[in-house]
């Protein structure tokens, strides 16, 4: 199929883009990896009247680290295989590194944008996933203001995030963590390239004594958004790994999650999934840390 007429527009800086999109309203909508937008325009389950093409906003393709404020911060048009090569990304923030690149096939990374990906918020998809472990945040920029969301708040439900018709998403922002720490992001899908049906991702770090002094694990897929599990921290901080404390983990996860079944698996298995992928990245991600 393809999607109905729209009008189309390219901007060449932000402030253009934002016009245009204060002028369009709702019938708006950006457009610029298209890995997500271009299928769902085919299949007519979005037909905007305006497409704003930003892919001229050579201002918002950038990776910098900010050092007074240990911030990595990456450009909404940064192309997510940019950020894969990166080594300023692959030293400070390996997790983004590991996410992206179960990212569909090396052409799908090629075209699609960091950004794009978190607006879209699909909940198993890598990106939304990474930045909630992360406890990272994103920047917002209307005509009138610009305004940061944490990633806890900005998922809201299934593909709908805290950002108005006449916003853009213009910037990721993920808080450099120094010390000991180790990280790990795993999925299983049902073919390589698929979304996966359900992720689990870990950032922690350890003291020098291996005891844990911060952890953050999320799960994706079995919830209408990324899933942070706040037990994680009650439960591991002060504490060494252990086969008893990962009994307890995997339990909370399974209070926790409540994954809905479709065509590609049922809820039970989801949460089999859960608790299985939990195991895994907290294990890895301690084992790294403790090197």
């Amino acid at each position: 199929m393809k999607p109905p007429k729209f009008d189309y527009y390219k901007p060449t800086t932000l402030k253009e883009a934002l016009n245009l999109l204060e002028e369009a309203g709702e019938d708006g909508k950006i457009i610029a990896g298209g890995q997500s937008l271009v299928p769902i325009m085919n299949m007519r389950l979005a037909s905007p009247k305006c497409l704003i093409d930003i892919n001229g906003l050579t201002e918002l393709d950038y990776i910098k680290n900010d050092e007074n404020q240990n911030l990595l911060q990456i450009g909404t048009l940064t192309r997510q295989s940019k950020v894969e090569e990166s080594e300023m990304v692959a030293n400070t923030c390996g997790l983004l590194t590991e996410a992206i690149t179960q990212i569909g096939h090396v052409q799908t990374r090629n075209r699609g944008t960091i950004g794009g990906s978190i607006v879209h918020a699909d909940p198993s998809a890598e990106l939304p996933l990474a930045l909630l472990t992360l406890n990272g945040s994103v920047q917002i920029a209307s005509k009138d203001e610009v305004r940061n969301v944490g990633a806890e708040d900005f998922f809201v439900t299934y593909l709908t995030t805290d950002i108005m018709p006449t916003e853009i998403l213009t910037e990721i922002n993920i808080p450099i963590i120094g010390g000991r720490r180790g990280y790990s992001f795993q999925e299983i899908a049902r073919r390589h390239g698929d979304f996966a049906l359900v992720a689990a991702s870990c950032y922690m770090t350890v003291d020098d004594h291996d005891k844990i002094s911060s952890i953050r694990l999320a799960l994706g897929g079995v919830e209408a958004i990324p899933l942070l599990i706040e037990d994680a921290e009650d439960f591991m901080i002060g504490e060494t790994l252990s086969d008893s404390l990962l009994g307890k983990i995997v339990e909370s996860v399974e209070l926790a999650v409540e994954p809905e079944s479709d065509l590609h698996a049922s809820a039970e298995y989801r949460t089999h999934l859960a608790k299985v992928l939990t195991k895994r990245t907290l294990t890895q991600a301690y084992e790294r840390a403790r090197r």
